[in-house]
């Protein structure tokens, strides 16, 4: 049976090959057009390509390059994709000579080098963005270091602590989130250029160059792994949902806060907005952006992730084009949240007034009332607890600061006699500032306490910072690099 089919088959076309196409004329053009440049300079230097002839092809992907206007090109199937056009246009330009370029390389390699150059280019540009956002907390959080507020466990209010206290956990977890993407980031810093189909080449590559060419830290070791093992996108996608998932907690947090019965958190009016019909209502709607933002990217790294699942070891378009291409969408999203967040915390205050009615109806300072027992009147903790618990059953609704003659009820009924402790010490005890002024060992709310520990979140994001730096500076050095050698064998 003969088949007089011709490729592409139109549906096969319409769904797949075009859509691919726009996908590379957005996101690839310009790294293939590195990858070509530092491939040739190669070819050249090691000698599997003569001068001559290296000269010729550098000269024809120039007038290409000025020639094409990559974005208005339109996909019509005389070329399965835009790697082939371009090597259609050399072969067309210098003849058998334009199909000597692609000597030794395979378009599994380049992909994979290609999605390596494109996913840190963004993945840089989200680390930063955490680490704008890190340093916004840490001076957001030095401000608010004596600002109290209530602190809650399983929705109840529990203890006092400061904003600034709170805002610390959130910067330990945003430093470790952005030194797990740093590494992730890291790997992707090994090419996979010379991989070629899967088994490396014949002719005498030079893997290490190629990949300082195009700004890598060297090449990947195993070709095979070059082209089956796709955790560099796994690794980078778990690593940013991550960031998306911790910060969506904390977003809730502050819905919570802003909610009218808690009152703890202040929005400013520029970022709320006002109900159509009810002109009372402040309605801090960016949270909920960002809530539904930070869940969204999340979701879209799951999908990248996922869809690696159960797929065979080895070169498949399950890891490649589309969902490469999809994935960059969590960039965007993730990177809306990231921006609004900034600008959103940084602008944000601590009503006071709320802060001191909740603490006083919730008697959330009791604690430090059982541990003042321990201390001073010798109490065991448990005694203590059992005394402060009916401190508390008994205050009917007064605040626990005005509540002595409830405690000494408390305390003769328990131990038999009154306390030592008089009215004043009683007050001292049971007020926040005391409570915060007393958690003064590492990690607590005390500000000798948490103005170490911001101290040190500051060391830990100029580290971050310092390793995105370098890798830039390797990329940028790559590119001068890469762009004298080219430049060289133009004029040879």
């Amino acid at each position: 049976m003969t088949d007089n089919s011709v490729f592409p088959d139109p549906t096969y076309k319409d769904t797949v090959l075009a859509p691919l196409f726009e996908g590379v004329k957005t996101h690839y053009a310009g790294h293939m057009a590195a990858i070509n440049r530092a491939h040739l300079v190669m070819l050249v230097e090691t000698g599997i390509l003569e001068r001559t002839g290296g000269r010729k092809i550098a000269q024809a992907l120039d007038a290409i390059d000025a020639e094409t206007d990559v974005a208005a090109l339109t996909y019509t199937g005389e070329h399965e994709d835009y790697f082939f056009y371009v090597e259609a246009e050399l072969r067309r330009r210098l003849g058998d000579l334009g199909g000597a370029l692609h000597t030794a390389r395979s378009r599994n390699d380049m992909d994979h080098t290609l999605f390596k150059m494109a996913l840190r280019t963004r993945a840089e540009t989200m680390l930063a963005q955490i680490t704008t956002l890190t340093d916004a907390l840490i001076n957001k959080a030095r401000d608010e270091a004596d600002t109290l507020i209530v602190a809650y466990t399983h929705g109840q209010p529990a203890q006092p602590t400061t904003f600034g206290h709170y805002l610390g956990a959130m910067i330990e977890v945003l430093n470790r989130d952005a030194q797990r993407l740093s590494a992730a980031i890291d790997n992707l810093g090994h090419c996979p250029m010379g991989a070629a189909a899967i088994t490396t080449s014949g002719f005498p590559i030079d893997r290490t160059r190629m990949a300082a060419l195009l700004g890598f830290e060297g090449p990947l070791v195993n070709s095979y792994g070059c082209i089956a093992s796709v955790d560099y996108v796994t690794g980078l996608y778990s690593a940013i949902k991550l960031v998306f998932l911790h910060l969506g907690r904390v977003v809730q947090d502050l819905a919570f806060w802003s909610s009218f019965e808690v009152g703890q958190l202040y929005i400013p009016n520029s970022l709320v907005q006002i109900s159509s019909i009810m002109p009372q209502k402040r309605n801090p709607v960016p949270i909920e952006h960002m809530r539904h933002l930070a869940s969204v990217t999340c979701g879209r790294c799951d999908m990248v992730v996922n869809t690696m699942h159960n797929t065979p070891f080895t070169d498949m378009n399950d890891s490649e084009g589309e969902v490469q291409q999809s994935g960059y969408a969590a960039f965007e999203s993730g990177g809306r949240v990231l921006a609004l967040l900034t600008a959103f915390l940084p602008a944000c205050s601590i009503n006071t007034k709320n802060v001191r009615r909740n603490t006083d109806a919730a008697s959330i300072t009791i604690t430090e009332l059982a541990d003042t027992l321990v201390r001073d009147e010798g109490l065991t903790f448990r005694q203590a607890h059992e005394v402060a618990a009916d401190v508390a059953c008994n205050l009917e609704g007064a605040p626990l600061s005005a509540g002595f003659e409830t405690f000494q009820s408390a305390f003769q009924a328990a131990m038999g006699q009154q306390p030592g402790m008089d009215r004043r010490v009683f007050e001292t005890a049971t007020s926040p500032e005391t409570f915060v002024a007393r958690r003064d060992r590492i990690g607590g709310p005390a500000p000798a306490a948490l103005d170490a520990a911001l101290a040190l979140y500051a060391q830990i994001v100029s580290a971050v910072q310092n390793e995105s730096a370098s890798r830039k500076q390797r990329i940028a050095e790559a590119e001068t690099t890469r762009a004298a050698a080219y430049a060289q064998l133009l004029e040879t």
